[in-house]
């Protein structure tokens, strides 16, 4: 049967990002889709369009209505309002707790291969980035609680960024393991800020677990940073929210991000996340996760077939396929060029994510599933050329 999602949306020249690559190229690289917004978020925009005016916006009580809503409906996790508070994303508000939470010079734990951004909230505001491996066995990750310990003594990391689910790997941590982080970081006192924006992209019958009610220790010591522009595919319109449970913490992330001015929404921020965490928004997202999930599937089966030498790791969570390219090269970055080049098809180096990441590829699974064949074929051109050139 045909999807709503399998609609072709021409995105080449509108300014995107992602679509700015030569007319002969398929970009499959930076984390957003290629599908248009829930129809009620696309209402909800119009109508704030139709009236006309766009001046200073204030952030009204049922923004973080929603918010309480769907995190205690789908996920589990009674938030309060007043733990509550707007940023213009969750980029900025990882780098305005950096400079928050820690002072320059100190050094910030990050769990490797982790989303790339990272690294740059932490050394543009001149702090180190303190890198803790997973541990990789038979294509499979997992926490090295060892190293991660080892990481955490060191009394100059005072800070642990963490990704869940986790970005580029895919995993939905669970309960036990959120538990042994945050025990690990209550007792080398360490604070925690969790990038939680993949949470419901999870694969259907799979939910997560938001790190701060994972226990009453990890909602404690931390801060954590949700939104709606990974599910709804509205990272254009500039939305986040940043969850503290501690007052005292809440007090000083507020206070900066008040400082760096990233606490104002712009017209269209309140009216769409409202719209996305709503019973209309839930209904079209979890159609959307079936689709998504069947394209992972898919892609899984095409590789298996077409191309063993690169190897899907099994993910939860994201749209992202982490491709262990291992078999053939320690060098993702010319295996990624090689790949441009032959075949047009523009992929994310996994190099840029550190750990082990300079043996893998990072695709993007968003899309039609027709344009996802036609990114499958292209890899294994460029897979099978960069093989005959070896």
């Amino acid at each position: 049967m045909t999807s709503q999602f399998d609609n072709i949306v021409d995105r080449r020249h509108t300014n995107s990002m992602k679509w700015d690559v030569a007319d002969h190229e398929l970009p499959m690289w930076v984390a957003d889709m290629d599908f248009p917004t829930a129809p009620v978020v696309h209402e909800a925009i119009i109508r704030r369009a139709n009236h006309g005016i766009f001046g200073y916006t204030d952030v009204p009580s049922d923004f973080s209505q929603a918010l309480c809503w769907w995190w205690r409906e789908r996920h589990g996790w009674h938030i309060q309002p007043e733990w509550l508070h707007f940023c213009t994303g969750v980029v900025p508000a990882l780098s305005s707790m950096v400079r928050s939470l820690t002072d320059v010079g100190d050094r910030i734990a990050v769990i490797t291969p982790a989303y790339n951004i990272f690294f740059h909230s932490i050394l543009n505001s001149n702090r180190q980035v303190a890198p803790c491996d997973l541990r990789y066995d038979n294509g499979e990750y997992s926490v090295d609680f060892p190293a991660l310990e080892a990481t955490l003594a060191d009394p100059k990391v005072t800070l642990l960024i963490l990704c869940n689910p986790h970005n580029p790997v895919g995993i939905l941590w669970d309960r036990q393991t959120l538990e042994r982080i945050g025990d690990m970081c209550d007792r080398h006192k360490v604070t925690v800020i969790s990038d939680e924006i993949h949470c419901d992209i999870s694969a259907p019958n799979c939910s997560y677990i938001p790190f701060a009610a994972a226990s009453p220790t990890c909602s404690r010591i931390s801060a954590t940073c949700l939104s709606a522009s990974k599910a709804f595919n509205i990272a254009g319109i500039q939305a986040a929210a940043v969850v503290v449970p501690n007052a005292q913490l809440r007090e000083d992330i507020v206070r900066g991000l008040n400082r760096d001015e990233v606490a104002e929404p712009n017209v269209f921020a309140i009216d769409a996340t409202v719209a996305a965490f709503s019973p209309r928004g839930a209904q079209w997202l979890d159609s959307l996760r079936r689709y998504l999930w069947e394209n992972r599937r898919h892609a899984e089966d095409y590789l298996a077939k077409y191309l063993p030498v690169v190897r899907a790791i099994p993910a939860q969570a994201t749209y992202l396929l982490w491709l262990d390219c291992s078999a053939i090269t320690t060098d993702s970055t010319k295996l990624t060029a090689c790949i441009r080049k032959t075949s047009g098809l523009v992929l994310s180096d996994g190099a840029i994510f550190r750990g082990n990441g300079q043996e893998f590829l990072r695709l993007n699974l968003a899309c039609p599933r027709s344009q996802l064949d036609d990114g499958l074929q292209r890899l294994r051109t460029g897979v099978l050329a960069y093989l005959a050139q070896a």
